[in-house]
């Protein structure tokens, strides 16, 4: 653990006041953070100004006077700086990956793609598959979706199988269509779509253009399965670097009760044995093991339920579970057709009496539910499911959720989620990252509507923020849940709208109710656990367009610094601010600079001073 000049010299002379004028009156602690601006998002979402940390846990909150009155291991002065809870993903996918896995989340074009495709070719050898995440049409400068034959040139002697972001739909070239076997006469998979060109309608010839939506399984149960000790050191890089978003927490969607396999629970908890001191906090989501009656067999052999583990590692709810596909294949299920496609809903992954049966076998075992439902027909399903279990069986502070929400169900669904206190697992960054998908798939009021913030909040449920993978961050959720603008800066829907007080809430502490951790996690807090970030700027205060640049200086797990950045951290020196003179304050003045910009410490603008 470092310490800057600053910082040292601060806790040396605070320490040493404290030894000379208070011997025995003062305490000893392990982290005073002091002289920023504490956003607490307690009830009354009090401000203050410094925070004491001893064992993991806040015992101190205030004004800066209360440095005083400890004897701090460790002394950080926040410079005027943000400090306010971690962030809380509730619905996040990670796992590692392997050698033939690419990240094609920053790629920008078809072209692009072929150049990683060919690379990895090159690094594998002949024959080897080429798998990969994140590729997403409407980043690409060509503005479609990628085919098999782009695939196929750049690595003709190569299976290949790209999964879009989102994860609901794979491409593959000409040898994955091979090896799955899929031809011009292959009918459409149980609960998926083949794609014959990239409208999703038969070419000339009636062949399959490489893209299967909801069925990624079938290019994938081809590629050799990767063992878990192949991907460890990624899957504890991805996880490791949720720190760098300021991501305190998460619920990991979905993973296995068998162990041995990739993203398994057993690989959960041999990573948090291992790292667990350095990583969130994580709560894991448990895949429901097979129809009702085997499902719950399997979970009693598991012989945990939501809630077991610890305060680092612990048992979720069953999930994903889906209800029905999403907007990225597109397949979600809704109750009205897709824009431009008559006679087209999309799919329920599972009928109403599946869904049923499976939410009252776990449901009488103990466990909670966090199921994927995105459209209006999945959603108004769900509903109907929990609300016959819930009235056969009532069970208080059950505590169960939807994760996505996308398109607004009807009222009688919003009634019966507020009556039996059913929860929302949302991604308002869906309305900023796929914009695109759906112009191409809503239009009217289920467009404006898309991931609902403020109505669902206005029916008294409760709701939650999360990213999933689209991409992982925080701060585009805000900024969607903020504006309710798409990339494109078209707004929709501006009264789902909420403040960036609601926004922060929803991403911190509402987060942590889902978990039922809302008693010692999300809130800077006497008794809460110190979870914390810093950031630079005042997101209270920041208008929007700037929101989106942000980046965390700092992040705190259980009162131990785990992430600092330097590069953006600021020193002290001494410049003329012709801002503030003109102002007619003090004309020479302390200056923070960082890599980034150069801010008055008395003013609040940002500016360049005369040197």
């Amino acid at each position: 653990m470092s310490f800057s000049r600053r910082e040292f010299l601060g806790t040396v002379g605070v320490a040493a006041a404290s030894l000379g004028s208070a011997q025995g009156q003062t305490q000893s602690v392990d982290l005073v953070l002091y002289n920023g601006k504490v956003v607490t998002v307690d009830s009354a979402f009090s401000i203050r100004q410094a925070v004491v940390v001893k064992d993991g846990k806040i015992i101190a909150v205030g004004g800066n006077e209360i440095r005083n009155q400890f004897v701090a291991t460790r002394m950080i002065d926040l410079r005027g700086r943000t400090l306010m809870p971690g962030f809380f993903d509730t619905h996040i996918h990670l796992a590692g990956h392997s050698r033939r896995y690419i990240d094609l989340n920053d790629t920008s074009s078809i072209k692009q793609l072929q150049e990683q495709i060919h690379e990895k070719a090159k690094e594998l050898g002949p024959g080897e598959w080429i798998t990969g995440q994140g590729w997403d049409e409407f980043h690409f400068t060509e503005r479609r979706m990628p085919v098999k034959g782009d695939l196929d040139a750049a690595a003709p002697n190569n299976p290949v199988a790209l999964t879009r972001a989102g994860g609901h739909s794979t491409v593959g070239n000409s040898k994955a269509l091979q090896l799955a076997d899929i031809n011009r006469a292959t009918p459409d998979p149980e609960r998926g779509l083949i794609d014959k060109d990239a409208r999703g309608e038969k070419d000339a010839r009636g062949e399959p253009n490489g893209v299967i939506r909801e069925r990624n399984d079938i290019y994938l149960r081809q590629v050799p399965r990767d063992k878990p000790e192949d991907v460890r050191d990624s899957f504890f890089q991805d996880v490791h670097r949720l720190l760098e978003l300021g991501i305190t927490s998460v619920i990991q969607a979905g993973a296995s009760v068998d162990a041995g396999v990739v993203g398994s629970y057993a690989e959960w908890e041999r990573l948090y044995e291992k790292h667990g001191s350095e990583l969130p906090r994580a709560s894991i989501q448990i895949q429901w093991p097979g129809d009702a009656k085997t499902g719950a067999a399997r979970l009693k052999e598991f012989g945990r339920k939501t809630g077991d583990g610890n305060d680092r590692l612990r048992v979720g709810s069953i999930g994903e579970m889906f209800a029905d596909g999403g907007f990225t294949g597109p397949t979600a299920w809704v109750l009205e057709d897709y824009k431009g496609q008559p006679g087209f809903r999309g799919r329920a992954m599972l009928s109403p009496d599946e869904m049923h049966a499976n939410i009252e076998a776990g449901h009488r075992l103990g466990w909670q539910f966090g199921i994927h439902a995105i459209g209006d027909a999945a959603i108004a399903m769900t509903v109907d499911a929990f609300d016959k279990v819930l009235e056969a069986n009532p069970r208080n502070d059950h505590r169960h959720y939807l994760s996505h929400f996308t398109v607004l169900p009807p009222e009688r669904t919003l009634q019966i989620m507020a009556k039996r206190k059913i929860l929302i697992a949302q991604q308002p960054n869906f309305t900023y990252n796929l914009a695109g998908r759906y112009e191409a798939a809503l239009e009217g009021r289920r467009l404006a509507t898309n991931n609902a913030i403020a109505t669902p909040i206005n029916h008294g449920i409760y709701m939650a923020f999360s990213s999933d993978n689209l991409p992982i961050g925080p701060l585009v959720g805000l900024y969607a849940a903020v504006t309710r603008k798409g990339e494109s800066g078209k707004v929709y829907g501006p009264e789902e709208a909420v403040s960036m007080k609601v926004a922060i809430t929803m991403y911190t502490r509402n987060g942590a109710f889902l978990t039922r951790e809302e008693k010692i996690k999300g809130s800077l807090e006497v008794g809460m656990a110190a979870d914390m970030i810093v950031f630079p700027q005042d997101l209270l205060a920041l208008s929007s367009d700037k929101l989106l640049g942000q980046k965390v200086d700092m992040t705190i797990i259980a009162g131990k610094v785990l992430l600092s950045v330097k590069a953006r951290q600021t020193t002290a020196i001494i410049w003329n601010c012709s801002t503030c003179a003109a102002s007619s304050h003090v004309p020479t003045l302390v200056i923070l600079r960082s890599r980034d910009r150069t801010l008055c410490i008395i003013g609040t603008h940002a500016m360049l001073p005369n040197r």
